[in-house]
């Protein structure tokens, strides 16, 4: 039994190695198998400490499509968090965390590949196409957030939801040169997901 043990951590050790080594021909091939195990339910990255803070505003907004065919108004998920984190400075609830780090998730990308990418749409040439594991990464991301936002809707429907559609925004906050201007607004930016059965959430 012990050396059962030190065989699965040792192996577990190779995988995390394998993760975090720099991008190469081995590791885009192999690395949807890698995440699996890594990262079964949700992406890790630095991007809480990454060297360019967020200077955007990022939630998410849900609908539902019940199952005589009528669809619901989007409800705000995000929100409701937030003020309760604004009410509570000295314990605040960290759930939030969970819808922007999983938003930012969505478009998160290697920085050698972002840097290829900005390059080509610059010289106006056809971009790089997302690797399998982006894919992967996106795809996380897009069920997670359709199997939150739908334990956030109770009772919207007559039994239960049909169908979850997520709608992510995000919300450009005006330069900090503007901060004394009371006029000043950013701009608001959204995207919907495409609607996902709730018998395949489950």
């Amino acid at each position: 039994m012990l050396i059962f043990g030190a065989a699965l951590l040792g192996a577990y050790f190779l995988f995390a190695s394998f993760s975090q080594m720099p991008l190469t021909p081995i590791k885009v091939k192999y690395y949807s198998q890698v995440n699996e195990v890594m990262q079964p339910y949700l992406a890790q990255n630095w991007m809480l400490f990454a060297p360019n803070p967020l200077s955007d505003d990022r939630g998410i907004l849900s609908r539902a499509r019940c199952a005589d065919g009528t669809v619901t108004e989007f409800y705000d998920v995000t929100s409701p968090y937030v003020q309760k984190v604004q009410g509570d400075r000295f314990f605040p609830s960290r759930i939030n965390r969970l819808v922007s780090g999983t938003v930012t998730q969505l478009d998160s990308s290697d920085p050698v590949l972002q840097r290829l990418r900005d390059t080509e749409k610059e010289e106006k040439k056809k971009q790089l196409p997302l690797l399998p594991y982006e894919k992967t990464s996106r795809e996380q991301a897009e069920r997670f957030m359709t199997r939150y936002s739908l334990t956030q809707m109770p009772g919207v429907c007559v039994g239960r939801p049909a169908a979850v559609q997520v709608r992510v925004y995000v919300r450009e906050l005006p330069p900090w040169s503007q901060r004394k201007n009371d006029s000043a607004k950013g701009t608001v930016k959204y995207q919907d997901l495409s609607w996902r059965e709730v018998d395949a959430l489950t």
